[in-house]
């Protein structure tokens, strides 16, 4: 019988045995090649810092209330992944045996799933490539909530896989400079090879004064913030010029203490827009844009090669050392950008 793993606890991954099910009208059996770990709200599972676990999000008043019987695990990870049909179910037609296709499904050897929540891979995509899928909705939803202009200066803050999408999308919405900040490096250098016009380092001085004088004193159009880090968030709040944008397009937890809305949040009238393109929430342009047309858009920008994802994927761990790789991004996350699980 196949293996799965399971989390059963904060770092605890236990790998059991699972029963392959029959298949259902309209599904599909899909053997696993290749899937991809996210580092925002996969590894606050892994972590057991994510509100979910002593919480529940109420979906009628929109708030997390305290859970009074909470059994957050057991519970399956990942996001998206890439595969091949191995059977197909009464009444498919979308795919056949054979067919190569990527959607959002969990870390698993075999996964069952409903033809239509899956895409075919394209000819010009690899396997790899299609799982930044997911990363790109959400750099795709942060860039649109950011309403680049032509012309406009922005500045991208945080360069994990999100922030380099990001970068990248960006520049083709418009953007007629792109500044981008991070702490590692090697991060800031892809950045450069994507087109960011100039790369920033937190750690070498006040990078929201440098954007300033930069922009003729005046700040960016728009500042997305991709890190998690609150520092990060003031700092992408510093930078933007009078009545700007600031898009939090991150999973922040903790304590904000190093945020300080007394500050040029007070003086400057910035806006501060929330990015998330899943849990229910409407596109800013629906009803011409929804979470559907978002992932059409994001594949068809990594189909036709207009993102680039070369050099992102840092490293390729086999699917039953799962616990090194999680191990791996919690003790090293400035060593990895996207890890890749292979079956």
């Amino acid at each position: 019988m196949p293996r799965e793993f399971i989390l059963t606890g904060p770092r605890e991954i236990e790998f059991r045995e699972y029963a392959e099910p029959p298949l259902n009208p309209g599904e599909v059996r899909v053997r696993s090649l290749v899937s991809g770990i996210k580092h925002g709200t996969e590894m606050a599972l892994y972590l057991g810092t994510t509100p979910f676990l002593t919480q529940r999000f109420d979906l009628e008043c929109r708030l997390f209330l305290p859970d009074e019987n909470p059994e957050f695990y057991p519970r399956r990870l990942g996001s998206w992944l890439t595969g091949e049909v191995i059977e197909v179910g009464p009444g498919v037609t979308r795919f056949g045996v054979g067919d190569l296709v990527h959607g959002p499904l969990p870390h698993r050897p075999t996964n069952v799933a409903p033809a239509a929540d899956l895409y075919l891979l394209g000819a010009n995509m690899n396997p790899e490539t299609a799982l930044f899928t997911d990363p790109a909705i959400f750099a795709l939803n942060a860039v649109h909530d950011a309403q680049v202009k032509l012309g406009d200066a922005v500045a991208v803050f945080g360069l994990g896989v999100i922030g380099l999408l990001a970068v990248q999308m960006a520049r083709l919405s418009g953007a007629r400079r792109v500044y981008a900040v991070d702490l590692i490096a090697s991060r800031r250098e892809l950045a450069r090879r994507y087109g960011a016009d100039q790369t920033l380092d937190p750690a070498q001085g006040d990078v929201a004064l440098q954007i300033k004088h930069l922009t003729q004193n005046k700040g960016v159009d728009a500042a997305l913030e991709i890190s998690g880090a609150y520092a990060a968030l003031h700092q992408a709040i510093r930078s933007v010029h009078v009545g700007g944008l600031v898009v939090a397009a991150s999973y922040y937890q903790g304590n904000a203490s190093a945020l300080s809305l007394g500050a040029e949040w007070h003086h400057n009238r910035p806006a501060l827009i929330s990015s998330m393109a899943v849990w229910g929430c409407p596109h800013r342009a629906h009803p011409m844009w929804n979470l559907e047309r978002l992932q059409r858009a994001a594949i068809d920008l990594l189909e036709d090669g207009l993102v680039s994802t070369e050099g992102m994927v840092t490293h390729r761990i086999s699917y039953y050392d799962a616990p090194k790789a999680y191990e791996l991004i919690a003790a090293h996350p400035d060593e990895a950008i996207k890890v890749v699980l292979t079956y």
